[in-house]
């Protein structure tokens, strides 16, 4: 049985942290649950990472269902959260609840994740009356790069912090289950995770949240281009993967690769009747 919103709410009440990181696809789905983490977003992030865009706007409704399926089908235990993708629930409220609904529907996700505060709380309420469940995302909105003027930290100033807590209350009331807290000074994330009832994940925001959320490839060293502040690489398979390829093409430059005994092998009668066939078909000609 999957992880439910219910279960993420006793975890908080029970002061137990919660583990959750990025995953597109089946492999590395299978890979993350695995290894016992209970909650996995497909993340818009998909654009950078694996789509190769600079930034997540570019992620379109059906890139997001291919890979939300895809993970979907590598997991049984995991809570599944897809991203809901840049103006796929700005625009109007019927078009946020029919594309979420299509992510529960047909991409199998337990939760759609959506950025934004008090203006998206219409939004997350009718998501809510439609049984949809909908973790918020405050803070730092990657979605809003270019309003908020690039990477940057928010809720440094006083009137900044308490208008973020006035959004996390906000979106608490209207239903959210969680709430993803980024970059924002880790005093205020332990604010927002005494005041709230629902887990607030963090991701640069400090220790003190209820939950921590990384990207799949910063943890295991596949990105070489921007790597936050935030992200700790735990092994650096970027390496590994290099040095890999690299023995791989010399194996091959160096004909040593594939061996003998990595080879499929005729049989003597039938290579020697093999033989036998060729001769014929050549005095024939």
């Amino acid at each position: 049985m999957r992880v439910t919103i219910r279960d993420l709410r006793l975890m908080k009440r029970r002061g137990e942290r919660i583990p959750m990181l990025t995953a597109y696809d089946y492999t590395s789905a299978r890979l993350v649950e695995a290894a016992g983490i209970p909650v996995i977003l497909v993340g818009d992030s998909v654009g950078q990472w694996l789509l190769g865009y600079e930034t997540t706007l570019p992620v379109t409704m059906d890139e997001m269902l291919h890979h939300v399926k895809a993970v979907v089908r590598g997991t049984e235990k995991a809570h599944v959260v897809a991203d809901m993708p840049f103006m796929s629930y700005q625009a109007d409220v019927a078009d946020a609840v029919r594309n979420a609904g299509r992510m529960l529907q047909e991409g199998g996700a337990q939760s759609v994740k959506l950025e934004g505060g008090a203006s998206v709380v219409p939004i997350v309420r009718r998501l809510v009356e439609a049984g949809i469940p909908v973790m918020g995302h405050i803070g730092f909105t990657p979605q809003s790069f270019n309003q908020l003027g690039g990477f940057v930290v928010q809720g440094k100033l006083p009137r900044k912090a308490a208008a973020l807590i006035d959004d996390a209350v906000a979106l608490e009331d209207a239903g959210c289950h969680s709430m993803v807290v980024e970059m924002v000074p880790a005093e205020l994330a332990a604010l927002m995770t005494e005041r709230l009832s629902v887990p607030t994940i963090g991701i640069g925001s400090g220790v003190h949240c209820d939950g921590q959320v990384q990207v799949f490839h910063d943890i295991f060293g596949l990105t070489e281009d921007f790597v936050p502040r935030h992200a700790r690489m735990y092994t650096d398979l970027g390496a590994t993967i290099r040095d890999a390829v690299s023995a791989y093409a010399g194996d091959v430059r160096a004909a040593s690769f594939p061996s003998d005994e990595e080879s499929h092998q005729m049989k003597p009668e039938a290579l020697e009747k093999l033989g036998a066939v060729l001769a014929e078909t050549a005095s024939a000609g």
